[in-house]
């Protein structure tokens, strides 16, 4: 079993240069935390953007529905901003019939105490042994990813 996963950009992969908190997408980090990791089971790491999940577009959904659909891999995660995460995911639909994990961090992953290899762990676990559908893994938790919303007021993801 491979799994897939599309790196879109949001804050997992965010760089900060100054006390204004101005930013940008940088390289994803995703491939660097498995292997950190040891994670042992085959994957394929492809960026299809590098955007705030604010500045997805619908033409940008729906690039990445194609790519889910088209990829030969059934196991698929998507690192995504977690602003528009659940638009992403009502995108997808029933995914296809493949096992599709949405993931994100609230806090960048170059930083010392982010959530994101932590959310990623949960990603990476999720899409080997939940059912065909779409998922969001966030905040220690798989939700349905037709069934969750974030919460701003405490900045977690949270059943719908």
């Amino acid at each position: 079993m491979s799994i897939l996963i599309l790196t879109t950009g949001g804050t997992i992969d965010k760089l900060y240069f100054d006390a204004l908190s101005e930013y940008q997408i940088g390289d994803s980090v995703v491939e660097r935390l498995l292997r950190t990791a040891r994670v042992a089971p085959a994957f394929r790491v492809r960026e299809l953007m590098r955007k705030d999940s604010l500045e997805i577009t619908d033409d940008d959904r729906r690039a990445i529905v194609a790519a889910v659909r088209e990829a030969p891999e059934e196991r698929v995660i998507v690192t995504h901003g977690t602003d528009t995460m659940t638009d992403t995911a009502h995108a997808l639909g029933d995914g296809a019939g493949k096992t599709v994990v949405l993931v994100g961090a609230l806090a960048p992953a170059r930083f010392a105490e982010s959530d994101a290899t932590f959310n990623l762990g949960m990603a990476f676990a999720a899409a080997q042994v939940a059912r065909p559908g779409v998922w969001i893994a966030m905040n220690g938790t798989i939700f349905d990813g037709a069934k969750v919303r974030k919460d701003r007021s405490i900045n977690s993801f949270v059943a719908a």
